[in-house]
């Protein structure tokens, strides 16, 4: 009886220091960002266009990087929902469970989720010179919407997969077709939807290696879907690469901001997924 007592101590502050761990790092990264950004962060940085030398110290900002983020984020996550959802219904409600097809289906998708987003964006860029585009505001949305769809699938599906077998049951016995029964169920996965779309979100706007190749950059806002467009992290990466220390400063300030906007985003998250939490059937 000792014996486990001890065992359950030594879990407990493994399990404590592993915490500890994790948000010492965390502590650490947003101090270290925010020490050295806090002071280039600027109204007039948030909402202006870099100008001539931008890069060389000179005055500007980064609105068409913020801007060119939010368009590619938000383009690739409403087609990522678009492409997924059919899937996740057509693996939990059509097929039959254990099928070979959904074996196979999450096996793919367990695949494409661990491959690097450098690896998409060499695919992309390979499609688009195949076609004869380039670089573009729908080569970056293209490149991130193969990046996040196996997050939203395999997100939504292990939600999908708690339903109740026997609410589709009863769905069923009161005459309901698939078609409304993937109703029933969307209702219940709900908060995965939310969860994924975080997830998802988190990881497109924080992409730099995929939208570098299909994307470009520019120091202007695109107005259409054919022009370059500039991300958030193409633009830390170029500012720390400049020798000078006040651009180097404003690299800091501008992952200070893209920090701030994905706590945003998962806070955002975390209210929307308790109020559909309430709708599941547990």
């Amino acid at each position: 009886m000792k014996l486990k007592f001890v065992e359950e101590k030594i879990a407990s502050v493994l399990m404590l220091l592993a915490t500890l761990l994790v948000f010492g790092f965390f502590a650490s990264i947003v101090w270290t960002i925010g020490r050295t950004g806090i002071k280039s962060l600027t109204w007039d940085m948030i909402t202006s266009l870099p100008g001539g030398g931008f890069y060389l110290g000179k005055e500007g900002g980064i609105l068409n990087a913020i801007v060119g983020s939010l368009m590619i984020v938000g383009g690739s996550t409403a087609l990522g929902l678009l492409v997924s959802i059919p899937i996740v219904f057509y693996m939990n409600v059509y097929l039959k469970k254990g099928s070979r097809l959904t074996y196979f289906t999450r096996l793919s998708f367990d695949v494409l989720f661990g491959i690097p987003s450098i690896v998409y964006g060499a695919f992309a860029f390979a499609v688009m010179i195949f076609l004869g585009l380039k670089t573009s505001l729908m080569g970056g949305i293209f490149v991130t919407t193969l990046l996040i769809v196996p997050i939203f699938v395999r997100s939504m599906d292990e939600v999908a997969k708690s339903v109740p077998h026997e609410l589709l049951e009863a769905t069923y016995s009161l005459g309901a077709t698939k078609l409304e029964a993937c109703r029933v169920v969307l209702r219940q996965i709900a908060p995965g939807v939310a969860t994924a779309t975080l997830l998802s979100v988190g990881r497109a706007i924080g992409d730099a290696a995929g939208v570098l190749f299909t994307a470009g950059f520019t120091d202007n806002i695109p107005a259409s879907l054919d022009e370059p467009a500039a991300t958030l992290p193409l633009s830390v990466f170029f500012q720390l690469s400049s020798p000078i220390p006040e651009v180097q400063e404003r690299a800091y300030a501008s992952a200070l901001l893209l920090t701030v906007i994905v706590l945003v985003l998962s806070i955002t998250g975390r209210i929307i997924t308790s109020r559909f939490s309430k709708n599941r059937i547990k």
